[in-house]
């Protein structure tokens, strides 16, 4: 701990904090704000997984559209707002990131700081990936095996505008939320807590809290829970990779 650090009272790190929220919270409104004012591009991107000229839906052999209905007389404006503010905490997290960076940082011993600065750099690169990989592939795979599922002939899926947003953040935020995992390993693996062989030997429940991760965020179905597995699973792998063996511990 650094002795400016160990210096400040508890209302000084409760201050710090404050601040830490006020201007994370403040950048979301921000750009919150900007994505209000630009509503059909922006429902253009969101309603794009949609259409038939969605990338994965080009795919040979693949033919897909849908539509969607609203059943309720305010959805398109409390849908408008909530995206818009979804858009704007995407946008900002690697801000946020950054803000909680300087927060903790203080705190850190120097071999530390340098060590965890790593995770912190590869937790917004992590959290693209993962909201693309929802956005481009789970997310189109749920909508087809959904729409295109019927127990009869005589039943007609006619997709309600408060369902596909829904579907839509879990897809996309939350997913991007879990691939931080192999950022949260690289951080305890360099303050010493948790090691390689640590991971490898929990394997086996690593499969199982995925597959519980998988059904808790997809509409539960095998088919898309799976989908949504694997690259969970393969996010486990990555950790195992960028964490310190035994020896390198600290």
């Amino acid at each position: 701990m650094t002795a400016k650090d160990s210096e400040m009272s508890f209302w000084d790190h409760l201050e710090a904090l404050r601040g830490t929220l006020f201007r994370s919270v403040l950048s979301v409104a921000l750009l919150s704000v900007i994505f209000l004012a630009i509503p059909k591009n922006l429902f253009k991107a969101v309603l794009w997984p949609t259409q038939p000229d969605f990338p994965l839906y080009r795919l040979p052999g693949v033919d897909f559209s849908m539509s969607l209905i609203n059943i309720e007389l305010s959805a398109q404006f409390f849908t408008y707002m909530k995206v818009s503010l979804l858009c704007g905490l995407v946008l900002a997290f690697p801000y946020i990131i950054w803000e909680i960076w300087k927060f903790v940082s203080p705190a850190l011993y120097p071999q530390e700081k340098k060590a965890v600065r790593k995770g912190f750099l590869l937790s917004s690169g992590l959290f693209y990936m993962g909201v693309a990989t929802g956005y481009f592939v789970v997310l189109p795979v749920c909508l087809m095996f959904f729409v295109n599922f019927s127990v009869s002939d005589a039943i007609v899926n006619t997709i309600s505008l408060s369902s596909y947003m829904s579907l839509f953040t879990s897809m996309v935020f939350l997913i991007g939320l879990l691939f931080e995992f192999p950022a949260v390993i690289l951080v305890l693996s360099s303050l010493g807590i948790v090691n390689r062989g640590v991971l490898r030997k929990g394997r086996r429940y690593a499969v199982v809290a995925v597959l519980v991760l998988a059904a808790l965020i997809t509409p539960s179905d095998p088919f898309s829970m799976f989908v949504l597995a694997i690259p969970l699973y393969g996010l486990y792998e990555l950790s195992i990779v960028l964490c310190k063996k035994e020896e390198e511990a600290v």
